[in-house]
């Protein structure tokens, strides 16, 4: 039977759910979600005790669920079937995420993003090991310059999905996509900071009205090899 001090700590998990979102509450608290409040004890304890946390929790049955946590087969089988939803989503990301092979490929997906934008952009896309997109995040708007564009902004995101690769992206407003000195000082200054990080920064595509230039092709990314 739920007491009422551990409905007053559910109710508090799912309000901080609701206004901080998912990536704000911990592993356990996530997984009280899911099996209900009663249990916070022993699922902390045993997500401190598996080094490989979540990781090594998803793979296990029902059954071996309920033993490890002290859970009841039915909460178990909640559990169980939480983790093979993510598992069922994580791989239909991965067969629909884009794999980046040469430079045209990259300009035909990023292109209808800036259709009709006034300003520069400038992106990056976070890749994997094989080049596969992890994601895709806006660094700035504006001129492009080595103070808006510093090499900090733009590694945070990668390293904080373990990228091993980046590809970066600008506009040119005008339609001629020819790179400036400024492009390429940029340029050269990320493939520096990333031959240092062990990101490779495989290519800057500049996008124009229809038409691109890629640093890669015309030789301009030092390190990035």
């Amino acid at each position: 039977m739920e007491t009422r001090i551990e409905k007053q700590k559910n109710h508090r998990v799912r309000e901080r759910l609701q206004v901080l979102g998912t990536a704000a509450l911990t592993d356990h608290e996530l997984i009280e979600l899911v099996v209900g409040p009663g249990k916070e004890t022993s699922v902390r304890q045993s997500l401190h005790a598996e080094p490989r946390g979540l990781a090594a929790l998803q793979r296990r049955t029902a059954r071996e669920l309920a033993a490890l946590l002290g859970l009841g087969m039915a909460r178990a089988a909640r559990l169980e079937a939480a983790f093979e939803l993510g598992r069922r989503v994580s791989m239909t990301s991965l067969a629909l995420r884009p794999r980046f092979v040469n430079s045209r490929q990259i300009f035909d997906y990023v292109a209808p993003a800036f259709l009709g934008a006034e300003q520069e952009v400038f992106e990056i896309l976070v890749l994997d090991a094989r080049n596969r997109l992890l994601r895709r995040e806006r660094i700035s708007l504006g001129t492009l310059t080595g103070s808006l564009v510093h090499p900090r902004e733009v590694f945070r995101a990668a390293l904080k999905v373990g990228a091993c690769a980046l590809i970066l992206i600008h506009n040119h407003p005008s339609g001629d996509p020819s790179p400036s000195g400024e492009d390429i000082q940029v340029t050269e200054r990320l493939c520096r900071a990333g031959e240092l990080l062990g990101i490779r920064v495989l290519d800057h595509i500049i996008v124009g009205d229809g038409r691109y230039v890629s640093l890669a092709d015309r030789g301009h990314m030092t390190g990035s090899k």
